[in-house]
């Protein structure tokens, strides 16, 4: 599986991970040790609450390791006549205008009209041209929207 994202969003998760292997597991290796001073590991609260901590963080590290390794970053289209990972859009459904910009699942922010590629609404987008009609099932039923223009 591809994660795309920007360069600045891989920027941070190669902080992340690295505050994670660095930092965190030194945390939990100090409370595990402090915890196996308790005595008795099979009544030690502390201790089985570290090692579920422990093993949350190694799958968190596993996580962003395979997001890292299967990234693609994404390059700012401007200007292309087709929707791709990168675009900004300006659509209409109805009387009202939207503007979106999509990215991958990874930047995806909806408050922030950041809607991820793989959503229903990004994805019904891509490889579509200015002037397409875009229709997608809801709940609701459908929705129409026009693409007015790409950047």
């Amino acid at each position: 599986m591809k994660y795309y994202v920007t360069k600045e969003r891989l920027e941070e998760l190669k902080t992340e991970l690295e505050r994670l292997k660095k930092d965190e597991r030194s945390e939990i290796a100090e409370r595990l040790k402090r915890a196996k001073e308790y005595g008795d590991l099979s009544e030690n609260s502390e201790y089985t609450a570290a090692k579920d901590e422990q093993t949350r963080l190694e799958s968190q590290i596993i996580e962003l390791e395979n997001i890292l390794r299967n990234s693609e970053i994404i390059k700012k289209t401007g200007g292309k006549e087709i929707v791709q990972i990168g675009s900004t859009i300006e659509i209409k459904r109805k009387d009202k205008i939207f503007k979106y910009t999509i990215v991958g699942s990874q930047e995806a922010n909806p408050e922030s009209n950041l809607i991820s590629n793989e959503s229903p609404l990004g994805g019904a987008f891509l490889d579509r041209k200015a002037g397409d009609i875009v229709k997608i099932e809801t709940p609701g039923g459908t929705v129409e929207y026009k693409i007015i223009k790409i950047e």
